[in-house]
């Protein structure tokens, strides 16, 4: 792992580099793409060359260049004693005993009082899975494929009993989706590599994606959750704007990309229809050629191998393509309802260098518990509790949540909840705020 330690730059006489003893104001210095320091536990490492080997992308750990990255270091990783040897060769000093552990005038008694918190769910076993939980959810996906194709196997393949067998499809693959997310989030297994391994299984074989383009574009949504240029969910490539600083920004430069106050109504055509069959799948592809994922690739293949060779008896070779098409019509518009009512409405803003709790609840919020929702989320309906706890098994949640609103309460941070109709109904609100805010400014400032 050596190099990563090497210092950039020249040596500043009566620095903080002679003695290895750093003051906030210099480790920010150091926040560029080719020289980045960060702290963990008041230590101060020097990523600059780590970043290009670090498992969970270079993107992810740069966006904490510069600042204190304890919380996000103990939130992602749940053997906190394994990655501790791959910051041994990248530490070069520490923090000033004058230098408060914070950087950026946080809330030293949040973060504590949320490390205590984790302290006691990790007492209470809230960090354990239940086998049996997962075991039954994989289960019942395989259940569902090959229902799906038994019913046109046995009845036919007229228009009824296709249209039957996309809707069973598009819920196996959606429950797929779930269920790779906590693989990838290592929720499941105690060791990662059993993790990474029924990770690629469950995203390659049985959706046909990508584990590790998966990784490196939601582990940035988790780092730094609805921040324009580290969330790369937020990245809508001048199709929408967003919150209420971009469409303003827009709008004062006068880019028009798009007839952004009617971003609410063409929303329908271009946000759930496509999302997964288009441009999901043009990016995997690419990124995986791209970056030689050549394990990601075949595991990818497998998916399809066995869709065709199940439904080209049945469909011959076209029918079979615009089956794969519609099942993927039909989950993209349940995954963008979904993932989109736990954050787009909320804040989406610049960097505002937050501590972990204040900036997680800003940016996401919760929809109702229901039997129905928990399934139908995959438990992201716990959206709030997730993005605090993303190594926690998701059957645990509920049990979290009451510490979560006690400590929110305190702090007089909001708890957002909704019930599941607001949140997709507060989508489209969002949308069309974003874009008369847009409008405004596009016309008069």
């Amino acid at each position: 792992m050596g190099g990563g330690g090497q210092l950039s730059g020249s040596v500043e006489p009566g620095s903080g580099r002679d003695s290895g003893v750093f003051t906030w104001e210099e480790v920010q210095k150091h926040s560029s793409r080719t020289d980045q320091w960060l702290v963990i536990n008041r230590k101060v490492y020097n990523i600059t060359q780590w970043v290009k080997r670090h498992p969970g992308g270079s993107r992810v750990i740069s966006h904490y260049a510069g600042e204190d990255a304890t919380e996000a270091f103990t939130a992602f990783h749940p053997d906190l004693k394994f990655v501790q040897k791959f910051l041994k060769p990248l530490l070069i000093g520490e923090l000033a005993p004058t230098e408060p552990s914070q950087d950026r005038n946080k809330n030293a008694s949040i973060i504590q009082d949320f490390e205590n918190l984790r302290v006691q769910a990790e007492k209470e076993g809230l960090f354990k899975t239940k086998p049996l939980f997962f075991c039954l959810h994989l289960g019942h996906i395989l259940l569902l494929e090959a229902l799906a194709w038994l019913i046109v196997w046995i009845c036919g393949t007229g228009w009824t009993m296709t249209f039957l067998c996309s809707i069973i499809l598009a819920t196996a693959q959606s429950q797929a989706g779930w269920l790779q997310h906590d693989f990838g989030h290592l929720s499941v297994f105690r060791k990662s590599k059993w993790n990474h391994l029924v990770h690629k299984f469950v995203i390659g074989h049985l959706k046909g994606a990508s584990a590790s383009w998966w990784n490196h574009r939601h582990f940035q949504h988790h780092a730094k959750p609805n921040i324009f240029r580290k969330d790369p969910d937020v990245n809508m490539l001048d199709i929408f704007v967003l919150g209420n600083t971009q469409p303003v920004e827009y709008g004062v430069k006068k880019i028009k990309r798009m007839p952004y106050n009617l971003q609410h109504q063409y929303f329908f055509l271009l946000g759930p229809p496509l999302l997964i069959p288009v441009y999901f799948h043009m990016q995997i592809m690419k990124t995986m050629v791209h970056h030689r994922h050549w394990v990601d690739l075949v595991w990818s293949l497998s998916y399809y191998l066995r869709f065709f060779c199940s439904y080209i008896p049945l469909y011959g070779v076209f029918g079979s393509f615009a089956l794969l098409t519609f099942v993927r019509f039909l989950e993209s518009h349940w995954f963008v309802w979904v993932t989109q009512m736990n954050h787009l409405p909320m804040e989406i803003e610049n960097e505002k260098h937050q501590d972990w709790v204040t900036m997680q609840l800003q940016s996401t919020c919760n929809i109702e518990q229901s039997f129905f929702n928990d399934w139908f989320s995959g438990h992201l309906n716990f959206q709030i509790e997730h993005h605090l706890f993303p190594t926690m098994p998701r059957h645990n949640y509920h049990l979290i949540a009451p510490h979560v609103r006690v400590l929110c309460k305190k702090y007089g941070i909001p708890y957002q909840m909704k019930s599941l109709w607001q949140g997709m109904v507060d989508v489209v609100r969002s949308l069309k705020t974003s874009g008369e805010l847009w409008l405004d400014a596009y016309l008069h400032k």
